[in-house]
């Protein structure tokens, strides 16, 4: 039998490291972070432990770079499903949809992930996280913002978890109802194409962020 190529190595080595961040979610979502252990990743992946050192630095970056996966996808699932559109203002108000609705959907993950980036390590860049700012800071342009470099980080902090104040007390129930609540009311005010309208859309990117679990 003749060795693989390199290309068919490189897909089998994608695949690895998909499986592993899609269990990471998994499981941090049903057990939370520390009751997760690598080796239930890798268990839960089907891939070798030690697969995750060679991908990973660590637990914490493994978690975020599973979660901004997560994230890119519902993004990108929310701005392609049909009715297909390139209404700047309905791509806009399905990025805030689709970012609410993962805190609303799975509040111990993304609470998770978000005091993560409040710890000392702090926010992890990673691939995961490139393609999903790049797909935000479009979504912004799309829309129209006449200062796109500063709307956008509003749209960064929101879909990260770094945005200011916090969503209501009380655990992953009360911090999922406290999205659920925010979507309709992020969703109203993104008004017309309109100056005021625009500055509607950047004050609901703020309230974006702050509903956002800790």
């Amino acid at each position: 039998m003749s060795p693989r190529s390199a290309s068919v190595n490189e897909e089998l080595r994608r695949r690895s490291r998909e499986r592993l961040l899609h269990a990471t979610v998994e499981l941090v979502g049903e057990r939370g972070y520390e009751a997760t252990t690598l080796g239930d990743i890798a268990d839960r992946a089907g891939t070798a432990r030690g697969l995750i050192s060679y991908y990973f630095p660590g637990k914490r970056h493994l978690l975020q770079s599973a979660v901004h996966r997560l994230m890119h996808l519902t993004l990108e699932a929310a701005l392609e499903r049909e009715p297909r559109t390139e209404d700047g203002r309905e791509r806009l108000a399905r990025a805030v949809d689709a970012i609410l609705g993962l805190a609303r959907d799975r509040p111990r993950l993304m609470r998770t992930h978000m005091a993560g980036i409040l710890q000392a390590e702090g926010f992890v860049r990673c691939s995961e996280q490139q393609r999903l700012a790049e797909l935000l800071r479009e979504t912004v342009v799309r829309y129209g913002s006449p200062d796109p470099d500063t709307d956008y980080p509003l749209a960064a902090r929101a879909a990260d978890g770094r945005g200011g104040g916090g969503a209501a007390a009380g655990g992953a129930d009360a911090d999922g109802a406290a999205a659920g609540r925010a979507v309709p009311a992020v969703r109203a005010g993104l008004g017309a194409g309109s100056p005021a309208g625009r500055g509607a859309a950047r004050r609901n990117l703020s309230l974006t962020a702050s509903v956002m679990p800790r």
